[in-house]
């Protein structure tokens, strides 16, 4: 299980980088990407090496970036079912609806692929202390694995997240400071530390390897459906790593023999009240300007401004695929639905991918023959003050 990773790219420019050193944004202050000798990988790694691999997001561990197995760390991440909307999907005439379970990631939301490779990596160059703004499951997700790597983990949160999210931080040993602000006032604390040398950046995008983590949901949903992608992926989208990683998960399976050229149509879903690329989508521009007054009860998706815009837009794009902007109201009726129809209790960011998918079933951009993979990214145990 040799990682085939070749170099880093800036997202922008296209200028390569020396993959092992601890990095943040290329000189153009864009992402960097993680790019692997594709060609070798195709040689060496056939799809069918991964019959008796364990069920975690290790089991592609030549398409990710740990060179040395002693820092692939895990917890369970990853292999989440692809369950089917039987019910739901009755109701909203798509006999092909699914739903990719993320919630059954540790600390009960997708964020665990990302920190987990963020964390792993980070730990392999050497950091020595690792920080974090977060809405509130990414920063669980890094306290978790950097207690599992022996790193210090430095949390900033916005004080008014929901109270759980806060004492999982501080149980899994964080150190956690709440601010009277967004994810990007919490930002600018972290930039500080980055700029007096205390601590490594794990941002969203601001290091090359969260995405890593975040495109193995891509390659699962290929694997779980026989080698085939579905017609249409509903994804919340707040930072939007979700995305670019799966949407360069895809091109990689290409690469490597693993499918063909098919790509599903991929549908970005934000809050009303937060809706920076859903804008920036409709009006046909490919950078997101920043969100003013941002607020939602869906956490996850209050996040103004994604340094990803662009890689964002060009996957919905390239792919045909929609942005769709729903209300507080509407998610939080269908976290309710999810648990009611089927056995599911989702956070609001993840329930409003079925409130985007009425949305796009009503205007007849969703066909009744068409397989459809909703992404319930977290738990809703960390929202249960939305429930009366």
């Amino acid at each position: 299980m040799h990682s085939f990773l070749s170099h880093l790219e800036c997202s922008w420019t296209g200028e390569r980088f020396d993959p092992d050193q601890l990095i943040n944004l290329s000189p153009a202050g864009k992402p960097l990407l993680a790019r692997y000798d594709l060609e070798a990988a195709r040689r060496a790694f056939p799809r069918e090496a991964l019959a008796d691999r364990p069920p975690t997001l290790w089991r592609y561990a030549e398409m990710l970036p740990v060179r040395d197995p002693a820092f692939r760390l895990s917890l369970g991440e990853g292999f989440t079912p692809l369950l089917p909307l039987s019910r739901l999907g009755a109701d909203l005439g798509l006999p092909h609806l699914l739903a990719k379970e993320e919630g059954l990631n540790p600390t009960a939301s997708f964020k665990a692929r990302g920190l987990c490779l963020a964390v792993s990596r980070a730990a392999e160059l050497g950091a020595k202390a690792l920080a974090i703004p977060t809405a509130g499951n990414a920063g669980s997700a890094m306290a978790a694995y950097a207690a599992r790597a022996g790193l210090p983990a430095y949390i900033y949160v916005p004080q008014d997240v929901p109270r759980p999210f806060v004492a999982e931080m501080k149980a899994l040993g964080a150190q956690v400071t709440l601010v009277d602000g967004l994810i990007t006032d919490c930002a600018r604390f972290v930039r500080e530390g980055v700029a007096e040398g205390r601590w490594f950046d794990v941002s969203t995008l601001k290091e090359p390897y969260r995405v890593e983590g975040k495109k193995t949901m891509g390659y699962e949903l290929a694997e779980q459906l026989g080698w085939r992608l579905p017609d249409v992926i509903v994804y919340p989208t707040g930072g939007g790593t979700g995305i670019v990683g799966m949407w360069k998960a895809f091109a990689e399976m290409e690469a490597l023999g693993w499918i063909g050229p098919q790509r599903p149509r991929m549908v970005s879903v934000q809050s009303a009240g937060c809706a920076p690329i859903v804008r920036a989508f409709q009006a046909g521009q490919r950078l997101a300007e920043p969100w003013q007054g941002a607020a939602t009860v869906a956490d996850g998706l209050r996040v103004p401004a994604a340094i990803g815009d662009f890689l964002i837009i060009d996957a919905l794009r390239e792919s045909g695929g929609t942005a769709v902007a729903v209300d507080d109201e509407e998610l939080c009726q269908d976290m309710r639905a999810l648990g009611r129809l089927e056995g599911l209790f989702p956070a609001p960011e993840a329930a409003a991918t079925l409130s985007a998918l009425r949305h796009l079933v009503a205007d007849g951009w969703v066909r009744p023959d068409e397989t459809v993979v909703l992404f319930l990214t977290g738990n809703g145990l960390k929202y249960t003050h939305l429930i009366d």
